[in-house]
Protein backbone atom coordinates (compact mmCIF):
# COMPACT_ATOMS: atom_id res chain seq x y z
CA UNK A 1 0.00 0.00 0.00
CA UNK A 2 1.42 3.69 -1.07
CA UNK A 3 2.08 5.52 1.73
CA UNK A 4 -0.35 8.62 2.31
CA UNK A 5 1.51 11.54 1.34
CA UNK A 6 2.00 9.11 -1.67
CA UNK A 7 -1.48 8.47 -2.22
CA UNK A 8 -2.42 11.96 -2.47
CA UNK A 9 0.31 13.29 -5.16
CA UNK A 10 -1.53 9.91 -7.50
CA UNK A 11 -4.70 12.01 -6.72
CA UNK A 12 -3.33 15.03 -7.49
CA UNK A 13 -2.47 14.19 -10.61
CA UNK A 14 1.55 14.62 -9.93
CA UNK A 15 2.91 10.68 -11.11
CA UNK A 16 2.17 7.12 -10.53
CA UNK A 17 3.53 4.70 -7.80
CA UNK A 18 6.64 3.73 -10.42
CA UNK A 19 7.87 7.36 -10.59
CA UNK A 20 7.12 8.63 -7.23
CA UNK A 21 10.80 10.11 -5.37
CA UNK A 22 11.71 8.73 -2.87
CA UNK A 23 10.98 10.11 0.22
CA UNK A 24 13.01 11.21 3.08
CA UNK A 25 12.18 9.02 6.47
CA UNK A 26 12.44 9.87 9.91
CA UNK A 27 12.78 7.60 13.25
CA UNK A 28 10.40 8.75 15.95
CA UNK A 29 10.86 7.24 19.87
CA UNK A 30 6.97 6.46 20.47
CA UNK A 31 7.79 4.14 23.80
CA UNK A 32 10.49 4.33 26.13
CA UNK A 33 11.15 2.59 28.83
CA UNK A 34 8.36 -0.22 29.48
CA UNK A 35 8.95 -3.98 30.00
CA UNK A 36 6.43 -4.83 27.42
CA UNK A 37 4.23 -3.72 24.57
CA UNK A 38 1.94 -5.02 22.23
CA UNK A 39 1.76 -5.56 18.41
CA UNK A 40 -1.23 -6.31 15.99
CA UNK A 41 -2.55 -5.46 12.71
CA UNK A 42 -3.39 -6.57 9.76
CA UNK A 43 -0.83 -8.06 6.84
CA UNK A 44 1.85 -7.56 9.10
CA UNK A 45 5.47 -9.22 8.33
CA UNK A 46 8.09 -9.45 12.09
CA UNK A 47 11.91 -10.22 11.19
CA UNK A 48 14.06 -10.43 13.86
CA UNK A 49 17.60 -8.85 14.25
CA UNK A 50 18.64 -10.22 11.21
CA UNK A 51 16.36 -9.70 8.94
CA UNK A 52 14.96 -13.35 9.25
CA UNK A 53 11.36 -13.47 9.09
CA UNK A 54 9.08 -14.42 12.08
CA UNK A 55 5.69 -16.19 12.17
CA UNK A 56 3.69 -14.50 15.26
CA UNK A 57 0.68 -15.14 15.82
CA UNK A 58 -0.64 -11.65 16.52
CA UNK A 59 -1.82 -9.63 18.69
CA UNK A 60 1.60 -10.59 19.98
CA UNK A 61 3.28 -9.37 23.55
CA UNK A 62 6.78 -8.32 23.10
CA UNK A 63 8.98 -8.38 26.64
CA UNK A 64 12.52 -7.72 27.34
CA UNK A 65 14.56 -10.26 28.98
CA UNK A 66 18.20 -9.76 30.01
CA UNK A 67 19.63 -7.84 26.93
CA UNK A 68 16.99 -9.26 24.25
CA UNK A 69 13.13 -9.51 23.61
CA UNK A 70 10.75 -12.48 23.99
CA UNK A 71 8.05 -12.65 21.47
CA UNK A 72 5.62 -15.52 20.73
CA UNK A 73 7.89 -17.92 22.43
CA UNK A 74 10.90 -17.18 20.48
CA UNK A 75 13.92 -14.68 21.89
CA UNK A 76 15.41 -12.48 19.22
CA UNK A 77 17.78 -9.31 19.17
CA UNK A 78 15.31 -7.06 17.72
CA UNK A 79 11.63 -6.87 16.19
CA UNK A 80 11.16 -5.08 13.55
CA UNK A 81 7.26 -5.07 12.17
CA UNK A 82 5.58 -3.61 8.41
CA UNK A 83 2.08 -3.52 7.39
CA UNK A 84 0.89 -2.16 4.20
CA UNK A 85 -2.47 -0.85 6.13
CA UNK A 86 -0.79 0.43 9.68
CA UNK A 87 0.42 -1.50 12.75
CA UNK A 88 -0.85 -1.03 16.42
CA UNK A 89 1.49 -0.95 19.42
CA UNK A 90 -0.30 -0.78 22.35
CA UNK A 91 -3.67 -0.32 20.63
CA UNK A 92 -2.75 2.83 19.21
CA UNK A 93 -2.29 2.92 14.91
CA UNK A 94 1.55 3.90 13.29
CA UNK A 95 2.13 3.81 9.47
CA UNK A 96 5.24 3.31 8.18
CA UNK A 97 7.89 0.71 10.34
CA UNK A 98 8.02 -0.09 13.93
CA UNK A 99 11.31 -1.55 15.38
CA UNK A 100 11.14 -2.96 19.01
CA UNK A 101 14.46 -3.06 20.79
CA UNK A 102 15.99 -3.97 24.62
CA UNK A 103 18.07 -0.41 25.96
CA UNK A 104 19.20 0.58 29.09
CA UNK A 105 15.56 0.78 30.67
CA UNK A 106 13.21 -1.51 29.13
CA UNK A 107 12.12 -1.72 25.71
CA UNK A 108 12.21 1.38 23.19
CA UNK A 109 9.83 1.20 20.25
CA UNK A 110 10.74 3.78 17.23
CA UNK A 111 8.50 4.02 14.30
CA UNK A 112 10.58 4.46 11.07
CA UNK A 113 8.27 6.49 8.70
CA UNK A 114 8.37 9.08 5.23
CA UNK A 115 8.76 12.41 7.02
CA UNK A 116 5.38 13.78 5.00
CA UNK A 117 3.47 11.04 6.66
CA UNK A 118 4.91 11.95 10.47
CA UNK A 119 3.85 15.34 9.69
CA UNK A 120 -0.34 14.77 8.80
CA UNK A 121 -0.13 12.82 11.93
CA UNK A 122 1.44 15.25 13.96
CA UNK A 123 -0.86 18.57 12.84
CA UNK A 124 -3.78 17.77 15.16
CA UNK A 125 -1.46 17.18 17.92
CA UNK A 126 0.47 20.38 17.73
CA UNK A 127 -2.65 22.43 16.88
CA UNK A 128 -6.35 22.17 15.13
CA UNK A 129 -6.45 21.48 11.34
CA UNK A 130 -9.58 23.39 11.69
CA UNK A 131 -7.74 26.69 12.05
CA UNK A 132 -7.29 28.62 8.85
CA UNK A 133 -5.41 26.60 5.87
CA UNK A 134 -2.57 28.85 6.14
CA UNK A 135 -1.71 28.06 9.89
CA UNK A 136 -2.24 24.29 9.28
CA UNK A 137 0.76 25.67 6.18
CA UNK A 138 3.00 27.00 8.29
CA UNK A 139 2.88 24.51 11.01
CA UNK A 140 3.45 22.00 8.54
CA UNK A 141 6.63 24.10 7.41
CA UNK A 142 8.26 24.63 10.75
CA UNK A 143 7.13 20.96 11.92
CA UNK A 144 9.33 19.80 8.71
CA UNK A 145 11.75 22.02 9.52
CA UNK A 146 12.41 20.89 13.06
CA UNK A 147 12.67 17.58 11.85
CA UNK A 148 14.80 17.81 8.87
CA UNK A 149 17.58 19.67 11.89
CA UNK A 150 16.85 17.31 14.91
CA UNK A 151 17.64 14.49 11.49
CA UNK A 152 20.96 15.90 10.90
CA UNK A 153 22.30 16.56 14.57
CA UNK A 154 21.14 13.24 15.60
CA UNK A 155 21.98 10.81 12.45
CA UNK A 156 24.42 8.95 14.31
CA UNK A 157 21.28 7.96 17.61
CA UNK A 158 19.06 5.39 17.80
CA UNK A 159 16.41 7.92 16.97
CA UNK A 160 15.86 11.47 15.68
CA UNK A 161 12.78 12.85 17.30
CA UNK A 162 10.66 12.02 21.00
CA UNK A 163 6.99 11.92 20.09
CA UNK A 164 6.29 13.84 23.09
CA UNK A 165 6.92 18.05 23.84
CA UNK A 166 10.59 17.47 24.67
CA UNK A 167 10.42 17.88 20.49
CA UNK A 168 6.99 17.26 18.28
CA UNK A 169 3.88 16.10 19.98
CA UNK A 170 2.88 13.19 17.59
CA UNK A 171 -0.05 10.18 18.19
CA UNK A 172 0.62 8.07 15.01
CA UNK A 173 -2.29 8.35 12.38
CA UNK A 174 -4.65 7.99 14.93
CA UNK A 175 -6.09 11.95 14.51
CA UNK A 176 -5.06 12.61 10.57
CA UNK A 177 -7.82 14.40 8.89
CA UNK A 178 -7.87 15.74 5.30
CA UNK A 179 -7.00 19.20 6.42
CA UNK A 180 -3.58 18.34 8.07
CA UNK A 181 -2.91 16.11 5.19
CA UNK A 182 -3.59 19.37 2.55
CA UNK A 183 -1.73 21.70 5.16
CA UNK A 184 0.93 18.93 4.32
CA UNK A 185 0.53 18.82 0.80
CA UNK A 186 0.69 22.25 -0.23
CA UNK A 187 3.94 22.53 1.46
CA UNK A 188 5.67 19.74 0.20
CA UNK A 189 9.08 19.33 0.85
CA UNK A 190 9.05 23.40 2.41
CA UNK A 191 11.16 24.18 5.57
CA UNK A 192 12.91 27.25 6.51
CA UNK A 193 17.15 27.46 6.06
CA UNK A 194 19.82 30.09 6.78
CA UNK A 195 23.23 29.56 4.82
CA UNK A 196 22.29 26.85 2.93
CA UNK A 197 21.03 24.44 6.16
CA UNK A 198 17.92 23.71 8.20
CA UNK A 199 17.03 26.25 11.21
CA UNK A 200 16.25 25.15 14.36
CA UNK A 201 12.56 26.21 13.96
CA UNK A 202 11.57 25.86 17.76
CA UNK A 203 7.58 27.36 18.08
CA UNK A 204 5.26 27.55 21.10
CA UNK A 205 1.76 27.96 21.98
CA UNK A 206 1.49 31.46 22.78
CA UNK A 207 4.41 34.25 23.02
CA UNK A 208 1.92 36.37 25.39
CA UNK A 209 2.53 39.62 23.11
CA UNK A 210 6.34 39.24 21.98
CA UNK A 211 8.30 36.59 21.30
CA UNK A 212 11.64 36.18 23.16
CA UNK A 213 15.37 35.55 21.31
CA UNK A 214 16.68 31.99 21.40
CA UNK A 215 19.68 33.61 23.92
CA UNK A 216 17.26 34.40 27.07
CA UNK A 217 16.79 30.84 27.03
CA UNK A 218 19.19 28.30 26.00
CA UNK A 219 22.13 30.41 25.74
CA UNK A 220 22.82 30.39 22.47
CA UNK A 221 22.04 33.05 19.69
CA UNK A 222 20.29 32.59 16.72
CA UNK A 223 20.19 35.01 14.30
CA UNK A 224 17.11 34.13 12.88
CA UNK A 225 15.35 33.65 16.41
CA UNK A 226 14.87 37.21 17.27
CA UNK A 227 12.19 39.12 19.74
CA UNK A 228 9.25 40.40 17.46
CA UNK A 229 5.99 42.36 18.77
CA UNK A 230 2.83 39.85 18.53
CA UNK A 231 0.01 41.15 19.54
CA UNK A 232 -2.45 39.00 17.42
CA UNK A 233 -2.31 35.78 20.06
CA UNK A 234 -4.09 37.71 22.56
CA UNK A 235 -7.43 35.92 21.16
CA UNK A 236 -6.15 32.84 22.92
CA UNK A 237 -8.55 31.89 25.56
CA UNK A 238 -5.96 31.17 28.25
CA UNK A 239 -3.84 34.13 27.35
CA UNK A 240 -3.10 34.66 31.07
CA UNK A 241 -2.72 32.32 33.95
CA UNK A 242 -2.78 31.80 37.47
CA UNK A 243 -1.12 29.48 39.51
CA UNK A 244 -0.96 28.86 43.31
CA UNK A 245 1.08 25.83 45.90
CA UNK A 246 2.19 25.73 49.04
CA UNK A 247 5.25 26.95 50.12
CA UNK A 248 6.31 23.75 51.47
CA UNK A 249 5.45 21.74 47.94
CA UNK A 250 7.44 24.53 46.82
CA UNK A 251 10.76 23.82 48.50
CA UNK A 252 10.26 19.87 48.28
CA UNK A 253 10.19 20.23 44.54
CA UNK A 254 13.28 22.57 44.67
CA UNK A 255 15.11 20.40 47.01
CA UNK A 256 14.74 17.22 44.79
CA UNK A 257 16.34 19.55 41.92
CA UNK A 258 19.42 20.20 43.97
CA UNK A 259 18.42 23.59 44.63
CA UNK A 260 19.45 23.80 48.23
CA UNK A 261 16.72 25.81 50.18
CA UNK A 262 15.43 25.36 53.54
CA UNK A 263 12.70 26.86 55.57
CA UNK A 264 11.13 28.82 52.36
CA UNK A 265 9.32 31.72 53.18
CA UNK A 266 9.77 33.60 50.14
CA UNK A 267 9.82 34.10 46.71
CA UNK A 268 10.72 37.37 44.85
CA UNK A 269 11.05 38.73 41.07
CA UNK A 270 14.24 38.90 40.07
CA UNK A 271 15.19 40.99 36.63
CA UNK A 272 13.46 41.12 33.76
CA UNK A 273 15.05 40.63 30.43
CA UNK A 274 13.90 43.26 26.72
CA UNK A 275 11.13 41.12 26.12
CA UNK A 276 9.90 41.36 29.95
CA UNK A 277 10.31 38.04 30.77
CA UNK A 278 12.14 36.90 34.10
CA UNK A 279 15.44 36.04 33.98
CA UNK A 280 15.72 34.94 37.36
CA UNK A 281 14.18 34.60 40.79
CA UNK A 282 15.44 35.18 44.69
CA UNK A 283 13.92 32.25 46.87
CA UNK A 284 14.33 33.66 50.88
CA UNK A 285 14.76 30.75 53.38
CA UNK A 286 16.29 30.26 56.34
CA UNK A 287 19.51 29.05 55.25
CA UNK A 288 19.79 32.61 53.52
CA UNK A 289 18.93 34.00 49.68
CA UNK A 290 19.91 31.42 46.62
CA UNK A 291 18.95 32.55 43.09
CA UNK A 292 17.53 30.21 39.94
CA UNK A 293 16.91 31.37 36.67
CA UNK A 294 13.41 31.75 35.21
CA UNK A 295 14.13 29.09 33.33
CA UNK A 296 15.33 26.70 35.68
CA UNK A 297 12.54 27.54 38.12
CA UNK A 298 9.81 26.80 35.05
CA UNK A 299 11.33 23.25 34.49
CA UNK A 300 11.37 22.32 38.08
CA UNK A 301 7.87 23.51 39.15
CA UNK A 302 6.50 22.19 35.80
CA UNK A 303 6.17 23.75 32.13
CA UNK A 304 1.88 23.11 32.65
CA UNK A 305 2.13 24.83 35.78
CA UNK A 306 4.35 27.84 35.39
CA UNK A 307 3.50 28.23 31.46
CA UNK A 308 6.41 30.85 30.79
CA UNK A 309 8.33 33.04 32.41
CA UNK A 310 6.35 35.86 31.88
CA UNK A 311 4.55 36.10 35.32
CA UNK A 312 4.38 37.57 38.55
CA UNK A 313 4.58 36.31 42.53
CA UNK A 314 2.57 37.06 45.19
CA UNK A 315 3.32 35.16 48.35
CA UNK A 316 0.86 34.97 51.62
CA UNK A 317 2.07 33.27 54.76
CA UNK A 318 1.60 29.52 53.78
CA UNK A 319 2.01 30.08 49.87
CA UNK A 320 2.90 31.48 46.91
CA UNK A 321 0.50 32.57 43.97
CA UNK A 322 1.76 33.33 39.95
CA UNK A 323 -0.13 34.77 37.98
CA UNK A 324 1.68 35.24 34.08
CA UNK A 325 1.00 35.37 30.40
CA UNK A 326 1.67 33.32 27.61
CA UNK A 327 2.18 29.71 27.22
CA UNK A 328 5.93 28.29 26.18
CA UNK A 329 9.37 29.23 26.01
CA UNK A 330 8.08 32.48 23.51
CA UNK A 331 11.06 31.12 20.40
CA UNK A 332 10.13 31.19 17.34
CA UNK A 333 6.64 30.75 15.83
CA UNK A 334 3.85 31.67 18.28
CA UNK A 335 0.75 29.34 17.04
CA UNK A 336 -2.00 31.35 18.06
CA UNK A 337 -0.99 34.52 16.50
CA UNK A 338 0.01 32.79 13.35
CA UNK A 339 -3.80 31.47 14.05
CA UNK A 340 -4.65 35.04 13.63
CA UNK A 341 -2.42 36.01 11.42
CA UNK A 342 -4.04 33.75 8.62
CA UNK A 343 -7.06 35.00 10.32
CA UNK A 344 -6.40 38.12 8.74
CA UNK A 345 -5.18 37.03 4.97
CA UNK A 346 -1.46 36.98 5.20
CA UNK A 347 -0.24 33.67 4.09
CA UNK A 348 1.71 30.97 5.36
CA UNK A 349 4.99 33.05 3.90
CA UNK A 350 4.04 36.19 5.33
CA UNK A 351 3.28 34.37 8.62
CA UNK A 352 7.07 32.43 8.35
CA UNK A 353 8.88 35.56 7.14
CA UNK A 354 7.61 37.63 10.31
CA UNK A 355 8.41 35.27 13.14
CA UNK A 356 11.94 34.02 11.06
CA UNK A 357 13.55 37.18 9.93
CA UNK A 358 16.28 36.19 7.70
CA UNK A 359 15.51 32.68 7.10
CA UNK A 360 14.62 31.47 3.41
CA UNK A 361 12.19 29.12 2.31
CA UNK A 362 13.90 26.33 0.58
CA UNK A 363 13.02 22.68 -0.81
CA UNK A 364 13.95 19.88 0.49
CA UNK A 365 14.45 16.88 -2.55
CA UNK A 366 12.63 13.79 -1.61
CA UNK A 367 15.52 11.43 0.46
CA UNK A 368 17.92 14.37 -0.98
CA UNK A 369 19.48 17.75 0.75
CA UNK A 370 18.27 20.90 0.85
CA UNK A 371 18.04 23.74 -2.34
CA UNK A 372 17.84 27.08 -1.09
CA UNK A 373 15.72 29.30 -2.96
Amino acid sequence: MLTIAALLLLLAGDGSAATLPRQEAVRVAIIKGVDSVRIDGDGVLATDGRGEPLRLTLPAQVRRVGGSLSVGGQTVARLTVTSPLVIQVNGKRYRGTIEVSPADRGILVVNDLPLEDYLVGLINCEISSQWPIEAVKAQAVVARTYASYQKRARANAPYHLESSVLDQVYDGCEIEDSRAARGVRETAGEILTYGGQPIQAFYHSNCGGRTEVAENVWGVRLPYLKSVDCAYCSTNPSIRWEYAISLKKLESLLRGSGTHVSGLRDVREGKRNESGRLIDLALVSSGGTTTVTAVNFRKIVGYTAIKSTNFTVRVTSDSVRFTGTGYGHGVGLCQWGAKQRASDGFTYREILAYYYPGAFLSKLPMGQGVDAR
